[in-house]
């Protein structure tokens, strides 16, 4: 069973990053029900929105160093970058040729982008569902972890593949989505009913995983919560603290409920602090371990391998595609 992901290196990744994705690849590597497991950087679709060039090349050396300070492990996962495979890019021609335009501006992200987008929205914001589909389909991808706001572009990958196999025979497998059953989504600190973001112009409202530690603690102690002091789960009453509960059991792997049951009778000062200490336990060491690889030649051993291998997967695909669509020569 083939498991595969990509995070955009659009600057540091958060702590919601982590915790709804990256924790949970380092357990799931494990899996003896995973056979490869693929861990890519999405430089492609980083590119929908300007990027300066120096920025993005630093972005994208950070974020694989940060994959390997989180503890996955290059013996396991294939590391690679999406820019250094083209068959990433020949896949996304084909499936933007094979969807249709109403489908991809139905897409929810699609939308929201472009009201925030200042500028023009280039073409890229509107197909890149279609590259994304082409990220999954290359690899004949059993399981794809999801947030709830990526359902929909999973959707169109299934919808895209079945329509493709319909005219041409069968050539994708449908992947499944898997959906983390904890920190699968991270709330931001200052406005607890959105998302943890990193492209939040408050950076107040996330904690990012390179942050200074006394930063990051501040940030927590500061978050946005409720008066009553009862520390209760309740997304639509009590959000900021329902988040804190979520961050802090993602943390120590301890249940909600248990904890509701620790702090029944603290006070919120108090629990704050000690969501503020977990958070240090955890990110201390992924930044030791980041500063010992970021300018590490064995970040580009990681990185030729994983290139490597998924191009070797990534070309048998998409040489089967152009056969079936009638691209190029016969061989």
């Amino acid at each position: 069973m083939r498991f595969l992901s990509g995070i955009q290196p659009s600057g540091n990744i958060t702590l919601g990053n982590y915790l709804g994705a990256l924790k949970n690849f380092v357990k799931l590597q494990d899996n003896p029900e995973f056979t490869d497991f693929l861990v890519f950087v999405a430089d492609c679709h980083a590119i929908t929105v300007p990027q300066e060039k120096e920025t993005l090349r630093k972005n994208i050396r950070s974020l694989v160093a940060l994959y390997l300070a989180c503890g996955l492990d290059p013996k396991k996962v294939h590391i690679f970058i999406q820019s250094e495979v083209p068959a990433h890019n020949q896949l996304g021609w084909v499936l933007e040729c094979t969807g249709y335009i109403g489908e991809l501006e139905r897409m929810t992200q699609f939308k929201d982008k472009k009201e925030k987008q200042v500028q023009g929205v280039s073409a890229g914001l509107l197909t890149y569902p279609a590259l994304m589909a082409a990220d999954i389909l290359l690899y004949d991808t059993d399981i794809v972890p999801v947030g709830q706001d990526q359902k929909q572009h999973l959707e169109l990958t299934r919808d895209l593949a079945i329509r493709f196999n319909n005219k041409y025979g069968d050539t994708f497998k449908i992947p499944e989505p898997y959906i983390a059953k904890g920190g699968a989504k991270i709330m931001s600190l200052v406005d607890p009913t959105k998302k943890m973001s990193k492209s939040d112009p408050n950076p107040k409202a996330y904690i990012a995983l390179l942050d200074d530690i006394n930063v990051a603690k501040k940030k927590i102690k500061s978050s946005i919560t409720d008066s009553d002091n009862l520390i209760k789960y309740d997304e639509i009453n009590k959000p900021g603290i329902s988040n804190l509960l979520t961050i802090l059991s993602c943390l120590t792997n301890t249940s909600i409920e248990k904890l509701e049951e620790k702090y029944k009778n603290s006070n919120y000062a108090t629990f704050k602090s000690d969501v503020a200490d977990a958070v240090e336990a955890e990110l201390k060491p992924i930044q030791e371990k980041y500063n010992e690889l970021i300018n590490s030649k064995y970040l580009d051993e990681v990185l030729d391998e994983g290139r490597d291998y998924a191009t070797y997967l990534a070309n048998k695909k998409i040489n089967k595609v152009y056969n079936k669509v009638g691209l190029g020569r016969k061989r």
